[in-house]
Order: structure tokens, then C-alpha cells, then sequence
């Protein structure tokens, strides 16, 4: 069985690098996706979804390098469940709506926003970055 997750969006927060106690990196950060459409009365909706992404060993010590945030990313990873529920994080926020978390583990980052220094102007810089173990199947 296999499954696999493509977020295309733009970072919420700046990444947040740390350390396992075996000293195996972990970069966190969160990603907005959002989309516009009409609704009904012909109304404009804008949708915005939130991911949690965290990265781990050199894909994470390389996100926390060269992301921050308002930076646009394409993230291929897998959904990351509840053990407890099988789906979302769910919790109830200080202002009393439910809230959701979607949980991603990072497997490629692909750094899609435009380059900051020596690029020229509307030129796209796509890093593909991903993990250098093969996948044994």
C-alpha cells in the first residue's frame, strides 16, 4: 500500500529547526493552501487549509536553511494520522470552534518562490530536494 500527498503553498512561519536525542534533525513548519471560487449567489469564497509539514535528517537541516516564511513550496510527503482517531488532529481553540490539524511528513521540498539575489526578475528558482535513501520497493 502506498499514499502520497502534493501540497503546493506558502509558508505561514518561519521553519523551526531541533534535535532528537539521537541528534537526528527535524525542521517543523506550516504551509496555507487556498483557493477562490463562487459560491452559490455568485459570492467570492476564499478557502485557506493549513498543513503542519516536519522534515527530517538533511531535507530538514536544508528547509531550515533556505525557507522562510511567505515562501512558496511544493511538499511531497505522506499524511501523518491520529493514532487515536485515524484522521486529522482535532481540538477545540481558545475562541471555542473545533479546529483541525493536517499533518504531513516532508518526503521531497521543492523551493518554488522567486530567487532573492542574482536571478533575474520573475525567474523561478525550483530546488528539488529529497531524502537520499531509495524507498525499498
Amino acid at each position: 500500500m502506498y499514499q502520497k500527498l502534493v501540497i503546493v503553498g506558502r509558508l505561514g512561519r518561519d521553519p523551526e529547526m531541533r534535535y532528537t536525542p539521537t541528534g537526528q534533525a527535524v525542521t517543523s513548519f506550516s504551509v496555507a493552501t487556498d483557493r477562490q471560487y463562487s459560491d452559490q449567489s455568485g459570492k467570492p469564497v476564499k478557502e485557506t487549509v493549513w498543513f503542519k509539514v516536519t522534515a527530517w535528517g538533511k531535507l530538514a537541516e536544508t528547509c531550515n536553511t533556505y525557507l522562510q516564511k511567505g515562501k512558496l513550496v511544493l511538499i511531497e510527503g505522506r499524511l501523518t494520522v491520529d493514532t487515536k482517531t485515524g484522521g486529522p488532529r482535532v481540538w477545540t481553540g481558545q475562541d471555542g470552534q473545533a479546529r483541525a490539524s493536517y499533518e504531513v511528513t516532508a518526503q521531497t521540498v521543492k523551493f518554488l518562490s522567486q530567487r532573492q539575489e542574482g536571478g533575474e526578475p520573475g525567474q523561478e528558482e525550483e530546488l528539488d530536494i529529497a531524502p537520499s535513501e531509495e524507498i525499498p520497493f
